[in-house]
């Protein structure tokens, strides 16, 4: 074998390694006892700098190796000091757990990029979006393999979950004012359960930001929530995923 071949071939073995499909974001949360969706962040436009040595090789792995369900990164560099190359990195550590893609996602160019660093799901944000334009790259999503949380934050916006994503989020936070209320989660659970249709193949209820204690996902989840995305919490402690295994043995 010449050492053309050689290359070709060790390509195309990269390139099944990043078509394969990736763990499922849904499952993992149905199948999960606890649904924590553990969240890589190191800098938030409210609050500086949350942890700014924060390392992708080991904060990921170190969340899957103390009971995450799921990974949220984020891969925002100018406003939340993130990077795509953040999400390769922890895959590349060892964290095979599914990887939400948590950036604000505006052009498909941006679901190509979450394929290939290798994520689970993509984040759609209603406020962000139409209707027309999340609806298009939903399906792009799903086309590319990729599961879709899709995000809304109030009554306006739950008619998006028309478009039958894999999982719903409400996010506690104005991303407007950037105020948190775990109420918010609450008040629209039922509305967005009835935008959202029923049957097995309803998507997985998540509540985003704010979660800051065990009885927050116990109520949670007698509400109806499956998932709980849950970032600073744990990042701002000294050790994010001793932070997770002991929130988790408190719920």
């Amino acid at each position: 074998m010449d050492i053309l071949q050689e290359i070709i071939k060790h390509k195309q073995l990269e390139v099944e390694q990043m078509l394969a499909p990736k763990p499922s974001l849904r499952q993992a949360l149905l199948e999960s006892s606890t649904g924590i969706i553990a969240e890589f962040k190191r800098r938030s436009p409210s609050k500086g700098w949350i942890k700014e040595d924060g390392r992708p090789d080991l904060i990921p792995l170190s969340y899957q190796q103390n009971g995450a369900a799921a990974l949220s990164i984020l891969t925002d560099e100018h406003y939340f000091g993130g990077h795509d190359s953040y999400i390769r990195t922890a895959r590349q550590s060892g964290v095979c757990l599914p990887i939400l893609y948590k950036n604000f996602v505006i052009h498909e160019s941006q679901l190509y990029a979450a394929m290939l660093c290798g994520a689970s799901a993509i984040l759609l944000i209603a406020a962000c979006l139409s209707k027309k334009d999340c609806a298009s790259l939903l399906d792009k999503a799903h086309a590319l393999g990729m599961e879709v949380l899709l995000e809304v934050h109030s009554d306006q916006e739950l008619e998006y979950a028309e478009l039958h994503p894999d999982l719903c989020g409400i996010n506690n936070r104005n991303l407007g004012s950037f105020h948190t209320d775990v109420e918010n989660s609450f008040r629209l659970a039922e509305k967005l359960r009835e935008a959202c249709g029923c049957g097995s193949e309803a998507p997985v209820l998540v509540s985003e930001s704010g979660i800051s204690n065990p009885e927050n996902v116990r109520a949670l989840r007698q509400a109806g929530f499956r998932g709980f995305l849950i970032g600073e919490t744990f990042m701002k402690t000294p050790n994010p995923g001793e932070a997770l295994y002991d929130f988790i043995s408190k719920i």
